[in-house]
């Protein structure tokens, strides 16, 4: 008796691409399956689901490859592994920005199905706003500099439960804890407690302890990565402008990775998420919140580079002083100098050069 054959199989059985179709696939990609939709010739042909095996769907794929226009999928916890494999397979595909695809107004359902039927029309009309897909190399280098901002996230946590242990059990701070001196935290550890409140500070201690070793140990890979020939001369020329260190240059040259491109500065303001919200209405336009897209880190340590440049450069700080007048909020002026910030060190990555003080009369 003959298997009969699935309504995926008749369809990649019956239909033959040709250069002259145009078709779009969408896929809603999961950790055990993945959702795709085909849409052909301005309409929906296909959708089904396949198991998560990268190869597999590359393959299926691959057997329509002189038809294809493009591949689309949302970013997500999955990661590029995809997007990479159909690369090397040669087929077109993108990574979208999920906060850009489009939404509908009004409440409707959601599915896996729906969602991979409207990524491959979305596709196919050009409503999609792509990422920028990094090599292996370049997520790799990149990887370290955020396991470093999540031991450094995890470390404020584990200070935080201490004083929060100090304060419940009416115990006074040492001298130096605020700034976490060896002294202090000696003293912690030679309070007299009862058996289980000392146990429970030697854990926390313990943690934090644990903590700080591996953010040290983090570092020194991270400077090594640094250091190697495709980012050391990048970073030294990011130090050069003022308010810029280690941090802040190892952490935009690994998240960037590749500046050039950017087309404008506007672009480059808004994926560090320094950007302002414009609103616009016949006559009147007003500029809100900033939109806070990317990494909040590297927001916030751009921010905290702002304060040292304004501090430093009597240029910035009479710009600063301009915005502040302006405005009347200093954390309105200090976030539009930490854009600023962002975009000399964007233009000084493209142009591989470094800072220059602007000229004033």
């Amino acid at each position: 008796m003959n298997k009969r054959l699935s309504k995926k199989q008749m369809w990649f059985k019956q239909f033959n691409p040709t250069k002259d179709d145009k078709m779009y696939v969408g896929i809603d990609v999961h950790k055990e399956s993945c959702s795709v939709a085909i849409w052909l010739n301005d309409a929906p042909a296909i959708d089904f689901v396949t198991p998560a095996d990268n190869k597999h769907l590359t393959q299926a794929l691959q057997k329509l490859s002189p038809a294809v226009k493009l591949i689309a999928y949302e970013a997500g916890p999955t990661g590029y592994s995809l997007a990479r494999e159909l690369q090397k397979a040669k087929l077109p595909v993108q990574v979208v920005a999920p906060s850009k695809t489009p939404r509908q107004s009004a409440r409707d359902s959601k599915t896996d199905r729906l969602d991979c039927r409207k990524l491959a029309e979305y596709a196919a009309k050009g409503l999609l706003r792509p990422i920028a897909i990094p090599t292996k190399q370049q997520e790799a280098d990149r990887q370290i500099s955020r396991l470093r901002e999540q031991l450094v996230d995890k470390q404020k946590r584990a200070k935080l439960q201490v004083k929060s242990f100090l304060l419940q059990h009416g115990l006074p701070q040492p001298p130096g804890l605020k700034s976490w001196s060896h002294a202090a935290i000696e003293a912690l550890q030679k309070i007299q407690l009862s058996n289980q409140l000392r146990f429970c500070l030697d854990t926390l201690l313990a943690e934090l302890h644990f903590l700080t070793s591996q953010i040290k140990t983090t570092e020194q890979k991270q400077n090594e990565i640094l250091n190697h020939p495709r980012h050391a001369a990048a970073v030294k020329i990011l130090k050069t402008h003022p308010g810029v260190g280690p941090v802040i240059s190892a952490q935009f040259r690994l998240e960037i990775f590749n500046p050039k491109r950017f087309e404008s500065c506007t672009e480059v303001a808004k994926y560090v998420g320094l950007s302002p919200m414009v609103t616009q209405s016949g006559q009147s336009q007003r500029d809100g919140p900033i939109l806070k897209t990317g990494r909040p880190q590297l927001r916030s340590n751009l921010i905290q580079g702002a304060w040292i440049w304004v501090a430093k450069d009597p240029h910035a700080h009479r710009v600063f002083g301009r915005i502040l007048h302006n405005t009347g909020e200093r954390n309105k002026a200090i976030t539009a100098m930490a854009r600023k910030l962002a975009i000399h060190l964007w233009k000084m990555a493209c142009d591989n050069k470094p800072y220059r003080q602007p000229l004033t009369n």
